[in-house]
Parts: structure tokens; sequence; C-alpha cells
């Protein structure tokens, strides 16, 4: 496979796992952060604001998974490429938002 294939999907991987927490809070009225916050990834945007930045980012995890090469989800390598994407900012996200949430400190505590 294509080195850049695999880098599409991996970061269509994190495309995807950005677009939940902000399309699932903005679908139940819920401010949250984004990069349009005041400041950026630290203030809340609106809900509305949350709909739209996490439809935008299933728009991208969309064109770097389906429409770059041919992705094939019976492949292994393909799917880890995504999974290891969703991981990975899955694990971003708690970090950077779990001190905002009451999520896990830096000790794990």
């Amino acid at each position: 496979m294509n080195w850049f294939h695999e880098a599409a999907y991996l970061f269509g991987g994190a495309f995807l796992a950005n677009a939940v927490p902000h399309f699932v809070s903005g679908t139940m009225g819920r401010p949250f952060q984004s990069p349009f916050a005041k400041p950026p990834g630290e203030g809340l945007s609106s809900s509305t604001v949350n709909v739209l930045w996490g439809f935008a980012n299933f728009v991208a995890a969309y064109l770097l998974i389906a429409r770059v090469g041919n992705f094939d989800p019976h492949a292994p390598d393909h799917v880890i490429a995504v999974g290891v994407g969703v991981l990975l900012m899955g694990l971003i996200a708690a970090r950077s938002f779990g001190r905002f949430h009451g999520g896990n400190s830096p000790t794990g505590s």
C-alpha cells in the first residue's frame, strides 16, 4: 500500500474521533470547547458551532478515508491505520479536555 494512503487513513481516523464529541455535545444542546472559542480550545462554543464543527470533521474523515485510495474495511492495514488515528486523537482529547470536565489528571488520580 502507498504510505500516502495510510497517512490519509490515519488522519481520517483522527478527524472521525474529533467529530464525535463536538457533534454529540452540539446535538445535546451543550456548549463545548472548539477552535472558535475564546481562548481557542479552552473557552466554550455554542451547541450550533459544535454541530457545524463536528459535521465538518465528519466530512474531512469521509474525504480522507473513502476518497483517498481504495479503502477496504476487510484489509487489516487499512483498518489499523484508521484505528490508530481514532485511538491517538481519543487519547489527545482525553488529556486535553479531561482537565476541563473532571477527567484524568496528569498524575492519574
